[in-house]
């Protein structure tokens, strides 16, 4: 008896030491992979910034050459200057859009933020845009969050960029969607598009990724990977909404709500409703329209 007791007092403590290794091991990666990816993200910073001066006088000879000397080489040599001018173009979008993208999370200093503002602020941005495609925006009363109000703009910005991008040959018509559920918010853009097909639903938020030839639709392919490091960085998620019959395309994202802007609203809404009246009853449904992403950049 007492040597099986002994017995089990060994295994038990060899599997606490096993699990005690494990779990030393476990949080050594951890470390590791944070710090990986922080020097990742430091390196794409510098190299993005560092590459923009350089970059800048090649694209700047180049288009003086193509000034300059167009019409007086012969037609193979205008041609290289043109692609000479259109790389270096594509290039420094590519970089801006690059260094944008690793600036996301260097800084938090989160505020409450007014989503109907930062709707606002995306539409007025996005006027030129809509007004050429002939798009219609509706939206719901957007609530009020905790975070950084220019990347939340920039997530409205880039989604219904890419529903007025991606509308076909219809006009874009997008609604973008907010219902409280549990401790989150979750909001959805909606449009009437050319849709995605739903095994695409991870790889369109992976960076440089895109599902149309640049010739076709343009963009960089970092858009939509730039809304899923905002939307993680205000401790949300974002997804593909895929329903088989749904024409257009449904982007979702959840944020955290903001309890003490919930707490206020209540107040204020109670005290402007009578003491005998009944509450009004709240619709969970989302609109019908959609909100489209593209694996490409706006």
């Amino acid at each position: 008896m007492r040597e099986r007791i002994v017995q089990d007092l060994h295994e038990v403590g060899t599997a606490r030491r096993k699990l005690q290794e494990q779990s030393e091991l476990l949080e050594r990666q951890t470390d590791e992979l944070r710090r990986s990816n922080l020097e990742l993200e430091q390196f794409a910073y510098v190299a993005s910034h560092d590459l923009q001066e350089p970059l800048r006088k090649v694209a700047s000879f180049c288009q003086l050459l193509q000034r300059r000397y167009r019409g007086q080489l012969d037609d193979r040599a205008d041609s290289y200057i043109d692609f000479a001018v259109e790389g270096a173009k594509r290039m420094q979008t590519l970089i801006n859009d690059l260094l944008a993208f690793s600036r996301v999370g260097r800084t938090k200093n989160f505020a409450p933020v007014d989503l109907n503002v930062a709707l606002e602020d995306a539409l007025g941005s996005l006027e030129t845009r809509l007004d050429e495609a002939d798009a219609v925006v509706t939206g719901d009363d957007m609530p009020t969050v905790q975070g950084d109000r220019t990347l939340l703009t920039q997530v409205f910005f880039n989604l219904i960029g890419n529903a007025v991008k991606f509308r076909g040959d219809r006009a874009a018509q997008v609604h973008v969607s907010a219902r409280h559920q549990g401790d989150e918010w979750i909001l959805c853009c909606t449009d009437n598009g050319i849709g995605i097909e739903p095994q695409y639903a991870e790889r369109i938020f992976v960076i440089f990724q895109r599902l149309h030839t640049r010739d076709k639709y343009g963009g960089t392919g970092i858009g939509l990977a730039m809304c899923k490091k905002i939307i993680e960085f205000h401790g949300g998620h974002i997804w593909l909404a895929t329903e088989p019959d749904r024409q257009g395309t449904r982007i979702c994202w959840s944020l955290p709500a903001d309890v003490e802007a919930q707490d206020e609203t209540v107040e204020e809404n109670a005290e402007g409703v009578p003491a005998d009246s009944e509450p009004a009853s709240v619709g969970t449904e989302d609109s019908p329209h959609a909100a489209e992403d593209d694996p490409g950049k706006v």
